[in-house]
Formats: C-alpha cells, sequence, structure tokens
C-alpha cells in the first residue's frame, strides 16, 4: 500500500482549510467540467473553428496527447499504486462534488489530461498553450481544492500528462514555427485594399472550414478593392487563369489564386511564365505550398500583398527526352505506390498522427503493390515508389511534411528499393518501428537534376494532386525562371488575425444595415 508523505498530507489540510474569495462557486463546477475530457474537447472544438491552420493542429496534438495520458493513467499508473482517496472530512460542504470518484487515487487522471492538452497544443502554438495554461493549471489545482487529490497526485499526473504530450513528437514531429525567415526575400508590388490585385477562386477545392465564411466573401471583406474571379460548376480553370493572367498584366502585375495545391499549381505555371508575382491564399484542404510560404491563413497573404513583402520559389519542371515541358511541380512528384500512401495517410492521420498513419498506410499498399523497374541516371533499379521533392522536405522518411527553404535549386530524391531481400517486410518493419531512414531499402539524396528511363512499366505521373501520362523518358531539374510569392517577412499573430478580421465583418455588417435603413 502507498504511504503518504506528511508534506503531501500537510499540504493536503492547508488546501483543504484555505478559504480562497470566489473559489467555492469557481473550482468545483470547473473540477466537473473537466470529467472525461469535456472541457479540453470544448477548447479543442472553439480552436478548430474560431483558429487558423495552427489552431486547428494544435487542437489535434492536444487530444492526441490527451488520449495517450488518458490512457496510461487510467489502465496502468492507477492499478499498479492502488493509493486511497483521501478523507474529505476537512473539507467543506460547499466545496464537495455531488458524486465522489471511485477510483485509486494516484496518479491524477484529471490533472493528466488537462496538462497533456495543454503542453500539446504549446508544442505546436506557444501562444495557445499560454491561454490553455492557467485554465489547465487551476483544473489541476481543482481536485486538491475539492477533496480528491492529494497534491502529489496532481504533481505526478501533470508530469504524466506532460510527458504523453512530448511522446506524440516521436511519432507527429510539431511543424517548426517560424518556417519562412530562411525564405530568400523579393521584391513585389504593394497592393493597399487589394487595388490592382485579380484574384482566381476555385470553389471545387478542399472542404472547407466550419463557421468560416465563404472564400470570396471573405477575400472581399480583407481586400475591397481587388478584382475577385469566382470559379462556376461549368467554367474552365484554365482558361480563367489566363484571362487573369492577361488582366492582372494591364493592372499591377500581380495575380492572386484561393485554391488547393493542384490550383495553385496551375497559376504558379502562368505566373512565373508571364513574370507576375503570385498572392497565394489558402483554400485547399491541405495547402502544402501556402503552409511552406508562410501564408497558412487568408490573413497572411493580404498583410504580405498591402505591405509588399514576397520571397523567391523555385519552380520544378518535368521534361520529355526532346526538351519539351510534360508538367510543372511545386511540391512533390511521384512514380509507383507513393499517391496511393499519401492519399491513405492523409485519411487518417488527423486521427493518429503523420507517422504511425504513414507506416499503416504502407503496410496496407504493400501487400497488394507491384515494384516499378526503370533506370535512374543510367542505372537500372526496382523500386516500391519514387518521391522527388521540390526542394529538401523534413523530415527524412515517407512522412515529409514541410520545407524551411524554398529557392535551394535542388530536388530532394528519396526512393524505397525493391531488389532487397525481403524488401517489403523489412520495408514495412522499419516503418511500423520508425527506423526507415536507416533501413538499407531506403535512400534519399539531394540532386540538381535527375534522368528516369525505361519507364514501360510506369503508366502515371503524380505531382501536386495532379496526374499525367508518363513518357518513356524523363527529366527533372528546376525551371529557368523563378517565382515571386508574397510572404510576411515576420509571423503573423493569428489571434490578432482573427480579430482584425471579425472587427471588419462587423463593421461591414454595420455599413450595409446602414445603407439599407438610410432614407
Amino acid at each position: 500500500m502507498f504511504r503518504m508523505g506528511a508534506v503531501d498530507r500537510r499540504w493536503f489540510e492547508r488546501v483543504a482549510t484555505a478559504k480562497l474569495a470566489g473559489a467555492e462557486q469557481v473550482l468545483p463546477r470547473l473540477s466537473h467540467a473537466a470529467d472525461h475530457g469535456r472541457l479540453w474537447f470544448a477548447a479543442a472544438a472553439a480552436l478548430t473553428v474560431a483558429g487558423g491552420p495552427t489552431a486547428r493542429r494544435a487542437a489535434r496534438r492536444g487530444i492526441g496527447a490527451l488520449a495517450l495520458a488518458s490512457l496510461t493513467t487510467n489502465t496502468v499508473a492507477k492499478y499498479a499504486t492502488r493509493r486511497r482517496r483521501p478523507v474529505i472530512d476537512a473539507v467543506p460542504l460547499v466545496r464537495r462534488l455531488a458524486k465522489l470518484p471511485s477510483s485509486t487515487s494516484f496518479p491524477s487522471g484529471h490533472s493528466a489530461s488537462a496538462a497533456a492538452f495543454a503542453t500539446g497544443v504549446a508544442l505546436e502554438s506557444t501562444r495557445y498553450g499560454a491561454l490553455l495554461a492557467p485554465l489547465a493549471a487551476a483544473v489541476a489545482f481543482s481536485r486538491v481544492y475539492v477533496g480528491v487529490h492529494y497534491p502529489g497526485d496532481v504533481l505526478a499526473g501533470c508530469a504524466l500528462g506532460m510527458a504523453a504530450a512530448a511522446v506524440t513528437c516521436y511519432w507527429w514531429p510539431p511543424r517548426p514555427q517560424p518556417l519562412h525567415p530562411l525564405h530568400t526575400r523579393a521584391a513585389a508590388p504593394a497592393l493597399q485594399r487589394g487595388q490592382g490585385l485579380v484574384v482566381v477562386v476555385n470553389g471545387g477545392s478542399g472542404k472547407g472550414v466550419p463557421g468560416r465564411l465563404p472564400a470570396p466573401e471573405h477575400l472581399r471583406l480583407l481586400l475591397p478593392e481587388a478584382e475577385i474571379v469566382e470559379r462556376g460548376p461549368g467554367d474552365d480553370l484554365g482558361e480563367l487563369l489566363d484571362e487573369a493572367v492577361a488582366r492582372a498584366g494591364e493592372l499591377a502585375g500581380v495575380l492572386g489564386v484561393c485554391g488547393g495545391d493542384g490550383t495553385v499549381n496551375a497559376a504558379c505555371e502562368r505566373a512565373a511564365r508571364a513574370g507576375l508575382a503570385l498572392a497565394v491564399f489558402p483554400g485547399g484542404t491541405l495547402n502544402h505550398f501556402a503552409l511552406d510560404a508562410g501564408v497558412a491563413a487568408f490573413e497572411d497573404t493580404v498583410y504580405a500583398v498591402e505591405h509588399g513583402e514576397a520571397i523567391r520559389v523555385d519552380l520544378a519542371r518535368v521534361r520529355d527526352d526532346a526538351g519539351q515541358d510534360v508538367a510543372a511541380f511545386l511540391n512533390t512528384f511521384s512514380i509507383g505506390l507513393y499517391p496511393d500512401l499519401v492519399r491513405m495517410r492523409e485519411g487518417m492521420e488527423d486521427r493518429i498522427g503523420k507517422w504511425p498513419a504513414a507506416a499503416i498506410a504502407l503496410v496496407r499498399v504493400l501487400r497488394t503493390a507491384t515494384p516499378v523497374r526503370l533506370r535512374i541516371d543510367g542505372r537500372p533499379r526496382s523500386l516500391w515508389l519514387l518521391f522527388a521533392g521540390n526542394g529538401h522536405y523534413q523530415p527524412e522518411g515517407l512522412a515529409p511534411s514541410h520545407r524551411p527553404r524554398l529557392d535551394e535549386g535542388l530536388i530532394d530524391l528519396r526512393t524505397v528499393d525493391a531488389e532487397a531481400r525481403l524488401a517489403r517486410t523489412r520495408l514495412a518493419v522499419c516503418a511500423l518501428v520508425g527506423a526507415l531512414r536507416r533501413s538499407h531499402v531506403y535512400r534519399a539524396e539531394r540532386v540538381r537534376s535527375v534522368r528516369l528511363t525505361g519507364l514501360d512499366e510506369v503508366n502515371t505521373l503524380a505531382y501536386d494532386g495532379e496526374t499525367a501520362a508518363a513518357p518513356d523518358a524523363l527529366r527533372l531539374d528546376k525551371a529557368d525562371r523563378v517565382l515571386v510569392v508574397y510572404s510576411p517577412a515576420d509571423p503573423q499573430d493569428e489571434i490578432a488575425q482573427r480579430a482584425r478580421t471579425a472587427t471588419a465583418a462587423i463593421a461591414a455588417g454595420a455599413t450595409a444595415i446602414g445603407a439599407r435603413t438610410a432614407p
């Protein structure tokens, strides 16, 4: 039996008899609200609806950390110690919970969940974490205040929760913030209120975010003088972009695009060819390029456009043997099972994290996949997959997530060999235990160009969410043209951005009401 230390007992008695102004009305209710993680699920929902991409990532990590901490606390730690709950005779009746917990005392599950969620959020955003830290501390303190835990239980629970949040970094590395200071800055026109900007909005991109304004309305609110071109159900995106490029050339020389990575890819090629600066408004589901470029939200792009802040971006290309362009890509190019792997991984990663999702997806895809035979710079290879990134992606392995720099002039080439003995089994095992980078079947290198031949068994190329027919031979390299993309020089405050947008929406609504009621 766990023997309660004298210090632990003494501090419990001090808290139990302490008189804190207003605490008797607040802390018991707060403690009850945190039952079964309800308070933290509500906080995660608020972050998801009201916050930007950083807030949504923080909410997902917080819930993941909470789940791990709760599982560890309630299935292992409590049964390993079996410490009895405190005697609550000294606790005033007004503080006591209506229903006392029946589980053992050590460690505190509420404290573990609170610390796990707040720490998980802080790993993605120190600002959001700082906002939640006082609430988490209050929940932890309330467990002693209402008499259901000793201080030692709470401290142990907090330590366990923080450890659980740290463990999530192993299978789901946090996205470094900020990314864009490594980029090379470029000059671009400053367009106040969007004057002279032409933006093409692809309404078919992404799945949207609950509680947000539709993209066209959001853009008109933030940039009232910009020309917004909406793609309708029967409109051809390429034709709309061509018309917008011509119009942008007549105005300020800036093309805007709102959509996912495929839409941005189509716009960037045209912008680079016409010598236009590009303003990217993240309107897709994942927005890989926008995140790497430092424009996680519309407000980031708006700030950069109005202040004339931009970066240089390489444009990678796929050419056939005749030197003709087959495709261009901003993010990634792949051959083999990688497209299926990514599609399956992205369907699971929000729930279980990127690394476990990648490992499970790889095992599933490998069961039915067949190797692809080709030549890489003249060397015959048999591969499960070939991945080429436009720039150096991090982390290594089969779940690359971000690029610190977008103009380094290199192709990130990664392959998984199918020729080694038991290659399929070794690959699956290494992926499951997180040791793929040390496996002999996985290779990674950074090159300026690479030539792929003998593509008889390859039917389709996948790039930036799009596909194209594969020629017999091709070369991957960087285009001669450099793309200028708007990106704020300094990280923007996501909370302040949301507040400014809400204020602008209220002001616009008041103006509209005033116009309708005016005689």
